[in-house]
């Protein structure tokens, strides 16, 4: 019985022969992709099991030693940006993964915003303008915060969560190689937040595995050669046309190469290597927008009789109905079911609701606790399959 509910669960998967299966070896070792029929050959002689990830990727374990521990090269390709990123994994003859992240920037530079605006009128509210000016109390200064070298927040989070999603992948596949798009934009054309944090990035990505790096002009022409579809008219699409096919470019550029020829009468060039790029699973990938626990709201609740005196609880990460914020679940509602993930909750004398978010952190609405089922915890990170 156990059999056929593993058999059952691969065919769920959807996946077509031309893709690959993660294998990992007893030890939780990479080893190199199978193909879906051998995956499920494997499943249905109890030879492997089911191996969960957080990035909700189809994988297997081994149960026994395998016959062999060879590895081919495979290669991660990062298209890093401002708003969204682009992930390919690629090896010489499949393509085996294809992630569109959604970055955290915007809700990161609110909250920092909310922050500075709060501290200002802290600040403001604590001096006594009527004295003069020696005699205010004002706070010296802790430490030169002008000529600090950190990341800023927006930023930071943005290049963590990459490297957050290129460290589930190494728990994947065997990675040999890294390739990150280095962004270098001309003295007149101004500058781009994605161009903050490159030389941060690629330190941290060497520590995982070999890094090179190439232009955007150069990732466009190999797109173009590979005959990978572009996207341009709207990058916030959820589609392998607005930057996971850019991932797969630069992870195929370690296979092929452009080289030049020159003749006395003329010169060109042509790409050297092999490399096939084929159909993979695709996810979408995007971090909760939690707040951390505060006392109340800034403002107070205009509803109420009395409004100085109610403020609503802010923020949070655990409820008092077992779920947490984050949790993937599934609710039903007018007998249509939902899914997606924890992002609050209201508790009243009457009822008990927790609100449930989609992939955009849009709020879905609010169920019934009796109502909602508990189907992943939260790993802090939002996995799904291709959003319109």
């Amino acid at each position: 019985m156990l059999m056929a509910v593993r058999s059952k669960l691969l065919s769920r998967q959807g996946l077509s022969p031309v893709q690959r299966v993660p294998v990992i070896s007893p030890q939780g070792k990479a080893l190199m992709p199978t193909k879906p029929s051998r995956a499920r050959k494997w499943l249905r002689d109890g030879k492997a099991k089911i191996y969960k990830n957080d990035l909700n990727v189809f994988a297997i374990q081994l149960i026994a030693q395998p016959s062999g521990k060879e590895t081919q090269n495979v290669v991660i390709g990062i298209d890093p940006g401002k708003m969204f990123s682009g992930v390919g994994v690629q090896s010489s003859k499949a393509t085996l993964l294809k992630l569109h992240l959604i970055l955290p920037f915007p809700n990161i530079t609110k909250k920092m915003t909310g922050r500075r605006i709060l501290r200002r009128a802290r600040r403001g509210r604590r001096i006594n303008r009527k004295l003069p000016y020696s005699q205010r109390c004002h706070r010296a200064k802790r430490f030169d915060n002008r000529v600090q070298k950190k990341l800023p927040p927006s930023i930071r989070v943005n290049r963590q969560l990459e490297l957050r999603v290129v460290k589930e992948i190494t728990r994947l596949f065997p990675i040999s190689n890294i390739v990150y798009e280095y962004i270098k934009a001309p003295s007149n054309k101004g500058f781009s937040p994605a161009m903050v944090g490159q030389k941060v990035m690629l330190e941290w990505l060497r520590k995982i595995a070999p890094t090179s790096t190439i232009f955007g002009w150069e990732t466009s022409n190999l797109r173009q050669w590979l005959e990978l579809p572009k996207d341009k008219a709207d990058k916030s699409k959820a589609c392998e046309e607005t930057h996971s096919n850019d991932g797969v470019a630069l992870a195929a550029s370690h296979f092929i190469k452009w080289k030049k020829w020159q003749s006395t009468k003329a010169h060109g060039g042509y790409w050297d290597g092999s490399v096939f790029v084929t159909s993979a699973p695709f996810k979408v990938i995007a971090k909760p927008s939690i707040y951390r626990r505060q006392l109340h709201f800034e403002n107070p609740d205009s509803q109420k009789p009395n409004p100085t005196q109610y403020r609503k609880r802010k923020g949070g990460t655990v409820s008092p109905f077992g779920f947490r914020s984050g949790d993937f679940v599934q609710a039903e509602k007018a007998g249509q079911i939902y899914r997606g993930w924890i992002g609050g909750y209201t508790q009243t004398a009457k009822s008990k609701n927790v609100s449930i978010y989609d992939i955009n952190w849009k709020r879905i609405g609010q169920f019934s606790l009796n109502k909602v089922r508990l189907l992943k915890r939260s790993t802090k990170l939002l996995v799904s399959g291709a959003t319109s």
